[in-house]
């Protein structure tokens, strides 16, 4: 006869999902016995739906956010939800133009409780190739391709614990207010500071939202800021921010969790304020949007090199082309016919790895190049900037 302990456990474990159905599967097993052949590619095709290799998805509508940003609301065009993500993810969109097959990575903006849509927040980039297609060219109904979730730009609770701040520059809010989504439905103790900048007050993407949910949440801190000319109603930091400003905003800096995500340039920026307060850099996770803007202003860059001096990239004995030193590598093999897997697109996931095999090429600190890849000549090509003549091996 059971006990009271005893019935309640039962009970407890008979009301879960699917626990009656394993446990006569098991007793069906230990009386019967299988070679396992009704399990064959039970693995293979679980791994397949929570981390395809390609999603196809549709445009289902365009969300107008600012003069210079629009989201794209992506459902699957095959089946009801779309693969689960992390907050904080991105998904690699696939797009052909003028012939030229590409690439870009978008942060997910949406909230990971919801997977029957993916939000893309995507802002114009002045000179971009991408960015203005997308926002210019794309129509309701179109289908595009996409990777599976990806990326390492993700709240860990094990290490990060639940005080966090999160810096973002312009388009870099889109993994904040996804991280926020899902910070405000979990029950726990979560505190959240997002110190956003930008440069005009016109062109503050979520600001409404965001000045909302701060002011209907008590563990949610907005701090805003603008480096260009504001209003007289404008509330916020004006300027860039320092080290003072800083010190002011944080309380125990040491003891919290830091994500940045922005330009090139505004991620080393906080990065480096943050060490200057003596945050080990364990505690910092910085997220790149892209390739350096501006390569010929950053550290290492060779001296009077012109961004638009042009060299010769070899591949093999019958191809080559003629690429400015200040256009990343696989921009450059994209528009000459040749497509390279890629993800990240800013030098952390490896992916485009090509062999330089002669010649030189400038790679800034954030192409996270391994030890074994320096010793054997890989360089990662989406943030890899051919300043001499190179001959490199797909």
């Amino acid at each position: 006869m059971l006990d009271n302990n005893q019935t309640s456990k039962t009970n407890i474990l008979n009301s879960v999902v699917g626990y009656s159905d394993a446990v006569l599967k098991k007793e069906d097993l230990e009386k019967n016995g299988t070679n396992f052949s009704e399990a064959k590619g039970f693995v293979k095709e679980t791994i397949g739906k929570l981390h395809p290799k390609r999603i196809q998805l549709r445009v289902e509508s365009i969300r107008i956010d600012t003069a210079s940003t629009k989201t794209l609301v992506m459902v699957p065009v095959h089946g009801k939800n779309l693969p689960p993500f992390q907050a904080g993810q991105y998904i690699n969109l696939f797009v052909s133009i003028g012939g030229v097959l590409t690439a870009r990575p978008y942060s997910i903006s949406s909230s990971p409780k919801n997977l029957k849509s993916y939000e893309l927040t995507i802002k114009r980039k002045e000179d971009g190739f991408v960015s203005p297609y997308l926002l210019d060219e794309i129509k309701v109904g179109q289908q595009l391709e996409s990777s599976g979730p990806m990326g390492s730009f993700h709240h860990n609770p094990l290490f990060h614990g639940y005080d966090l701040v999160f810096f973002a520059g312009g388009s870099g809010i889109a993994p904040a207010i996804s991280m926020l989504k899902s910070f405000l439905g979990s029950p726990e103790p979560f505190r959240f500071h997002i110190i956003y900048s930008n440069s005009y007050e016109h062109d503050v993407i979520f600001i409404d939202e965001l000045r909302k949910l701060a002011s209907d949440h008590d563990n949610f801190t907005l701090t805003e800021f603008l480096t260009r000319e504001v209003s007289p109603t404008y509330k916020g930091y004006r300027g860039r921010l320092d080290k003072s400003i800083l010190q002011t905003l944080l309380q125990n800096p040491l003891a919290k969790m830091y994500y940045v995500c922005g330009p090139t340039p505004f991620n080393l920026h906080c990065a480096n304020l943050l060490l200057s307060l003596g945050v080990k850099f364990s505690r910092v996770l910085i997220e790149s949007n892209g390739p350096p803007p501006n390569p010929e202003l950053m550290d290492g860059w060779p001296d009077s090199l012109h961004p638009t001096k042009e060299v010769n990239v070899k591949l093999g004995d019958h191809f080559s082309f003629q690429t400015k030193v200040g256009e990343p590598l696989l921009n450059s093999l994209e528009r000459n016919g040749i497509f390279k897997e890629n993800a990240c697109r800013s030098g952390e996931c490896s992916l485009c790895r090509v062999k330089l095999k002669t010649g030189k090429v400038f790679s800034p600190e954030e192409a996270k190049i391994r030890k074994s890849d320096r010793k054997f000549g890989w360089i990662h090509s989406c943030v890899a900037f051919p300043i001499t003549d190179v001959e490199i091996q797909l």
